[in-house]
């Protein structure tokens, strides 16, 4: 059996209303000065208020920085230091999406430890206790607050630096499904595939252990089941929970056995095109299931057994359990409005040999089950380009 090193060091604390809890839960940290990590699109759904005056009710002081953008640059984290410097939080709270959240992990990197962000990329690199730090998502996609890394992209570059330690994992995680019911449509469906993401790549990694697998599993049960139902029911609470249920679950997941192929090549398509992550991983992941498929056939069954009898999987049901788990997801990805096919979200066909050699570098996909060459990126990227079947 696997080795297995894994400590749970997040507090999950789950349901509708828990938002409401924030203040109560900060003072049991016993923090009494909070910067609060948002945007402004969550500060627009009223999210960011609520969350204030719960922190205030419970005699908090509270200091914000708003000035987190999508996939979190070094700038952002600049930005947010200097914020925090000036302010003195014993606290830090991200709340909003994986943006949010990770930004967050990157100002205590650097607000705790010093240096630059670059400095943290890798892991194990903080050099110094960091501040405790709370997690609210307001999607249901990263995993983010059940992970003790931060993905920071390097602001002249685009190329994405995870960075990771296990002091900064999240103290306490709220998990309140009803804040998830703003999200726009688009939103929904991109952190939605993006989870679902995490739990089929965290499933069949090299480091996968039984553990991991049962948070992948689980997690897996739960997102297929609730993604369908928020996309044709946006306002469906029960959906929404196990959505974000599942992501959590996801990122635990991660935490032990990390992720693979899929997020290799999704990586170079948000640095060059500036794909949106959620897009990115989507139309590759067909793929890499019927890549992998050779090495984890007994794996997919299994997934495939949570999924065969539902309607949407009586529709893909092909010979084998690769080929008919391929299918679901790519069936997943089109319900969710998004593209299959690289032609259509402006990537240029001769850009493939260099985005393989990116792909190639990715951390990620030194994970993936079945080895992986440069030449091997070029392919999925090429039959993804071409819309190809996957398998």
């Amino acid at each position: 059996m696997e080795p297995i090193d894994f400590q749970h060091r997040t507090r999950m604390v789950f349901g509708p209303g828990t938002i409401d809890r924030l203040g109560e839960l900060a003072v049991e940290l016993g923090s009494q000065r909070a910067l609060v990590v948002s945007d402004e699109g969550v500060v627009s759904a009223g999210h960011f208020q609520r969350g204030i005056d719960a922190l205030s009710k419970a005699g908090m002081q509270v200091e914000a920085f708003l000035g987190v953008h999508e996939n979190p640059s070094t700038e952002d984290v600049a930005a947010g230091v200097a914020v925090a410097q000036r302010t003195k939080p014993d606290l830090l709270i991200g709340l909003g999406g994986g943006s949010s959240m990770d930004c967050a992990k990157g100002i205590n990197f650097v607000y705790s430890c010093g240096g630059k962000m670059e400095d943290y990329w890798g892991v194990g690199k903080a050099t110094a206790d960091m501040l405790p730090m709370m997690a609210v998502p307001t999607t249901a996609g990263t995993g983010s607050e059940a992970q003790s890394f931060a993905l920071i992209s390097r602001a002249e570059s685009h190329v994405k630096m995870a960075c990771g330690d296990s002091r900064a994992a999240c103290r306490v995680a709220v998990l309140d499904p009803e804040l998830t019911l703003t999200q726009p449509p688009r939103v929904t469906a991109l952190t939605g595939i993006d989870a679902i993401s995490h739990a089929l790549e965290s499933y069949v990694t090299k480091r996968r252990n039984v553990l991991s697998a049962g948070y992948s599993r689980r997690a897996w049960q739960l997102l297929s089941a609730g993604f369908p139902r928020v996309i044709a029911e946006p306002d469906d609470v029960e959906a929404r929970a196990h959505m974000q249920l599942g992501a959590f679950f996801a990122g635990l997941a991660i935490e032990t056995s990390m992720l693979g192929a899929a997020h290799a090549l999704a990586n170079p398509l948000t640095a060059r095109f500036g794909v949106t992550h959620g897009q990115a991983v989507g139309v590759m992941l067909p793929q890499v299931i019927c890549f992998n498929g050779e090495e984890v056939e007994a794996w997919y069954e299994e997934l495939w057994r949570d999924v065969a009898t539902t309607e949407l999987g009586r529709q893909c049901c092909q010979d084998g359990a690769t080929s008919s788990l391929s299918r679901f997801v790519r069936k997943l990805v089109e319900l969710a409005g998004l593209e299959t096919q690289l032609s259509r979200i402006g990537v240029a066909e001769d850009s493939l040999d260099q985005l393989a050699e990116d792909a190639t570098s990715q951390w990620t996909g030194t994970f993936n089950p079945r080895p992986m060459t440069q030449a091997d990126f070029r392919e999925l990227y090429l039959r993804t380009y071409q819309h190809k079947e996957a398998c």
